[in-house]
């Protein structure tokens, strides 16, 4: 990993579900804007790797049996259903260009949020981090449940990359924006996120 520079000490990138699954065309939980921002988040990868950043991949895993799924999901697992990101499936692994390396912390989640019986925040307790930036999808469910928690928790400062984040529709990802921008959340593009010392 590269050198932190001490502006960034504090600061850790979560990539949130950019599995096959919600991003490949056919997957069986596929986020329609999902495969537009692969690129940006490589960069936001490639950005925070350059700045020594530390990259959290956040990923659903779930039992083939769908036994720890959500009751209302549930019933894509049973006979015969595809099993989204089940694990150590195809669906399961990240999309081409995304990739686990070095230093890299894996978390595995099976609910929306990335906090949620988790030991994400005493992970980021223990490293020091108190700024959070978000990349992935998708923004009305995994995205915002994580930020929302994050802001009950009291992080410093929590950002989501607008143009490297996705919903289902742009209407629907502008509208999940909004309502974070109103609780204290930054929107930069990746651009202005790039460019920005803070």
């Amino acid at each position: 990993m590269a050198e932190i520079d001490s502006k960034w000490k504090k600061t850790a990138l979560l990539v949130i579900d950019m599995q096959n699954d919600f991003i490949l065309p056919g997957g069986p939980m596929l986020v329609k804007g999902g495969q537009a921002i692969v690129p940006n988040v490589i960069k936001a990868v490639e950005v925070a790797r350059g700045r020594g950043i530390p990259i959290i991949w956040v990923v659903r895993e779930h039992d083939p049996s769908g036994r720890d799924v959500e009751l209302f999901r549930r019933h894509l697992y049973s006979p015969g259903k595809p099993k989204p990101t089940s694990k150590g499936s195809f669906g399961a692994e990240l999309v081409d260009g995304l990739e686990i390396k070095g230093d890299d912390y894996k978390l595995v989640k099976t609910r929306f949020s990335a906090f949620f019986n988790t030991h994400l925040h005493s992970y980021l307790q223990g490293a020091g981090i108190s700024n959070l930036v978000f990349t992935g999808v998708q923004t009305p469910n995994c995205i915002r449940q994580t930020v929302f928690d994050a802001v009950a928790l009291d992080y410093q400062s929590v950002t989501v990359i607008i143009d490297a984040t996705a919903a289902a529709t742009p209407e629907i990802h502008v509208a999940n924006i909004l309502d974070m921008n109103n609780i204290g959340v930054a929107a930069p593009t990746l651009a202005e996120w790039a460019e920005s010392n803070t």
